[in-house]
């Protein structure tokens, strides 16, 4: 009930102050109050409660908020899933995670509920097809609500379940206690001074633990203004930067690289800026193109969704790196590994211990003996993140790379072995290899070489790639060779 609580903190505090921000229209806090307590009467009455895991999948809109803090009230785990999850990863879920309810919006013309059943037994682990017991329109809303009968307990006490990628690539649910959830923001706060009086602009997905950890649990947390934005266009960002005055944007490299090639003749007005850049390596080009643009320096940021907010470079000074470690919050970086970079481990109270993901990878965790799987926490309370670095002299962290071949592309991870599999299970394709292209200003996109058994056109490829695999992980490029590169 810990959003909740925030939720009714903010409400005595704050009462008619702006709460919530979605284009023209805006919600006070008792605004916001009273639309949780109409959703959680409606919640109630479908016999959703205490302990059940409810999945949102929904984009960066009021109701994602509205509906997150029904459940909290309730004593319901909010699970966020990604709208344009594909059907293989979207049965994968429902076989892991013991969703109670699924809430949905129309998406092509038809709801996003179940998975279709074609999609039964096309995941390489086999994922199958969980129907709904029943489906009901959320009253006044286009929000389909489908229900699910489990005779499981969840396995065990969670605030939020945030939805990533394990080194497989398949999903994993990352169970966020409430405090781990209270830590974080916690650290975040002592580092960023975060207030009431603070605008917060999100952009960055509501569904993914950056945003959901920086935007709607900070805003709670403190009773900031919490402005939501789903079309992240540079017109459309830097418009509400400008009118609203924000000083607070969690954002991405490739986000500030779009902002720093708009032409402009006025610089931003914000005295107190904290813009936040992580998902991957800020670097000077951008950070410097952005601040000549706009004034306000950019702060890298080191975020997990294991183990929440890392790293900040405060001062905004050095952009190669993500800075030190946040107050409250411990880094270990373990002995060079044949490239030079260092495993990083991470301790602080944020960290999650608990997670659900494939019966292999869990079975790895629990083999005794055998070395923490990345993800995982060691018997102290190290999280091994899978990322690699260096420490230099003045205590700043650069990130390298991955232990494993996961990569992000627009802040989430992708396993380029699952790209690979994808692109190999096409009939005319004989073996492929991919890998991620990043430009100067931080733009990334997944390109593979392919060998094939017959003649075919990149677009055959792609479109194959499309059905099978989230938005994000699709191949941009096609490049066909008689050999992959060694």
């Amino acid at each position: 009930m810990l959003l909740y609580r925030w939720l009714i903190d903010a409400v005595n505090t704050r009462g008619s102050a702006k709460a919530l921000v979605y284009r023209d229209t805006y919600l006070s806090w008792r605004g916001l109050q009273h639309r949780v307590e109409r959703r959680a009467q409606e919640f109630g009455s479908m016999g959703i409660g205490q302990g059940h895991w409810v999945g949102l999948m929904l984009g960066n809109v009021p109701d994602f908020a509205i509906l997150a803090l029904a459940l909290s009230k309730l004593g319901a785990t909010v699970v966020p899933l990604d709208p344009t999850t594909g059907v293989r990863d979207l049965s994968l879920i429902l076989e892991m995670a013991p969703l109670r309810a699924l809430i949905t919006r129309p998406r092509g013309g038809t709801d996003q509920g179940a998975p279709p059943p074609s999609s039964a037994g096309r995941g390489r682990k086999g994922a199958s097809r969980i129907e709904p017991e029943s489906r009901r329109r959320l009253q006044g809303t286009l929000l389909t609500c489908s229900i699910y009968r489990r005779d499981e307990d969840p396995p065990g006490p969670a605030a939020a379940v945030l939805i990533t990628a394990d080194s497989s690539g398949d999903p994993k649910g990352v169970m966020r206690t409430e405090e781990n959830l209270s830590e974080n923001c916690t650290n975040v706060q002592r580092s960023l001074e975060v207030t009431e009086e603070d605008r917060i602009l999100t952009t960055v997905p509501l569904y993914a633990a950056y945003g959901f950890d920086l935007g709607l649990c900070l805003a709670l947390r403190y009773g900031a203004t919490l402005y939501l934005e789903d079309e992240v266009s540079p017109k459309r960002i830097v418009k509400i930067l400008r009118e609203q005055e924000i000083d607070f944007l969690p954002g991405t490299p490739p986000l500030y690289a779009g902002l720093a090639r708009l032409p402009t003749a006025k610089t931003l007005r914000t005295k107190r800026a904290r813009f936040l850049a992580t998902g991957q390596t800020l670097g000077e080009a951008t950070s410097e193109a952005f601040r000549l643009r706009w004034g306000p320096r950019i702060i890298s940021f080191y975020h997990t969704t294991e183990a929440g907010a890392v790293c900040c470079d405060r001062k905004g000074l050095a952009p190669d790196t993500v800075g030190k470690p946040l107050e409250g919050v411990e880094v270990r970086l373990e002995e060079p590994l044949g490239d030079g970079a260092s495993p990083i481990w991470v301790r602080s109270r944020a960290v999650a211990t608990r997670w659900v993901g494939s019966w292999s990878s869990v079975a790895a965790e629990r083999a005794p003996g055998k070395k923490v799987p990345i993800g995982s926490v060691d018997a102290e309370g190290w999280l091994r993140t899978g990322d690699t670095g260096r420490l230099d002299k003045t205590g700043r962290i650069t990130l390298l790379g991955r232990e494993d071949d996961l990569v992000k592309v627009d802040g989430k991870r992708v396993a380029l072995g699952e790209v690979e599999g994808c692109l190999e299970a096409y009939p005319k394709v004989k073996a492929a290899q991919a890998r991620v292209l990043t430009d100067s200003m931080g733009s990334s996109m997944v390109v593979a070489s392919v060998v094939c058994l017959a003649k075919c056109a990149p677009e055959e490829i792609i479109d194959h790639c499309a059905r099978n695999l989230a938005p994000y992980k699709v191949p941009r490029r096609i490049e066909f060779c008689d050999s992959l590169p060694g």
